[in-house]
């Protein structure tokens, strides 16, 4: 009965020293699941720097694109633009060099206009010598016709007049002779003078 007594009036720190013999300290595995809810804390707060760093990246790199992509319209309106001035000087330039063709064609046509109305002026020039030559041809023919006349007319007198002489005598001859050739030399004269006259020399 005593015994008994005894366990009953056990006291409270006996109880813990009890328990504390049982179970082993707990302290090292609280200090360690402290020391790894920081860790964990830590990973978390550095994986949501990392997102807040990789979203500030990403909208760094969207307007990169977006100031890259407005870049390159500007760029190309720009060339755009200047292609189109581009292409107007072009229209320009093919627009004067149409009208320099045409001015040109006009040009040449007015020149060919003169040039034909020079070859029929000068045609017409060479027909009107033509028939002065062919006047003048005739007249000359004619004019010489007639002076083969008178050169038989004075042939036939000088036959004549041979006839005559050969009953005169030496001085008489002489006489005739000279009076003969003056005639020719006159008339040889008349001749050249009427001929230098058709030539328009005098």
């Amino acid at each position: 009965m005593g015994n008994e007594k005894e366990e009953k009036n056990i006291s409270p720190t006996e109880i813990q020293t009890l328990i504390a013999g049982i179970f082993p300290n707990t302290r090292y595995f609280d200090a360690r699941f402290d020391l790894l809810q920081v860790q964990i804390d830590e990973m978390k707060f550095n994986q949501n720097l990392f997102r807040e760093e990789l979203k500030e990246f990403k909208r760094e790199v969207k307007e990169g694109f977006e100031n890259v992509d407005k870049r390159f319209d500007e760029f190309k309106s720009d060339v755009d633009k200047r292609f189109e001035q581009v292409d107007k000087r072009f229209e320009q330039v093919d627009r004067r060099f149409e009208e320099f063709r045409k001015d040109m064609n006009a040009r040449f046509a007015q020149v060919d206009k003169r040039f034909d109305e020079f070859k029929k002026d000068i045609n017409n020039r060479f027909i009107q010598v033509d028939k002065h030559f062919s006047e003048f041809k005739s007249d000359v023919n004619k004019r010489f016709e007639q002076v083969d006349k008178r050169f038989e007319q004075m042939i036939g007198a000088i036959d004549r007049l041979t006839d005559r002489l050969e009953y005169r005598d030496r001085d008489q001859r002489n006489f005739t002779l000279r009076m003969f050739s003056i005639s020719i030399a006159v008339s040889i004269l008349g001749v050249l003078g009427a001929f230098l006259k058709i030539m328009g020399v005098f």
